[in-house]
């Protein structure tokens, strides 16, 4: 199939399957004019990934976890260990942004948002 059949098939975009391609995960075998011919086991792939980056893994973590999915004598732990970092940093954004969150909610709060120039959110702001 060619890149826009596997495109729509896989859910993604031309581009980002070249970009797949350039940086090396995923290779389609090249015709002789050039063109890209992917297989199923390459759009399984770029589903896999797509999947992947959709939850938020980095390139890096897709493509030790591609090299894992491949390695039909993988531990399990090894996966595991690359998903609970991921979620330890996800865990990490989400205090992150309840922390931000709380102090701009406060900040809001406490601005009368009248006409008068006394401001808290830009007090808040300056004083860090």
């Amino acid at each position: 199939m060619n890149i826009g059949d596997a495109a729509g098939r896989a859910g993604l975009p031309a581009k980002t399957i070249r970009y797949y391609e350039d940086i090396g995960l995923v290779t389609p075998h090249r015709a002789a004019n050039g063109y890209r011919r992917f297989t199923e086991a390459d759009l399984h792939k770029l589903t896999f990934l797509g999947r992947a980056r959709s939850l938020g893994f980095s390139i890096e973590e897709c493509r030790a976890l591609l090299a894992l999915y491949a390695d039909d004598g993988r531990a399990s732990a090894d996966v595991k260990r690359i998903a609970q970092g991921h979620l330890d940093r996800i865990d990490r954004k989400i205090a992150e942004l309840s922390a931000m969150r709380e102090t701009l909610s406060h900040l809001v709060q406490a601005c009368a948002g009248d006409q008068k120039p006394d401001c808290p959110i830009l007090r808040g702001l300056e004083n860090g």
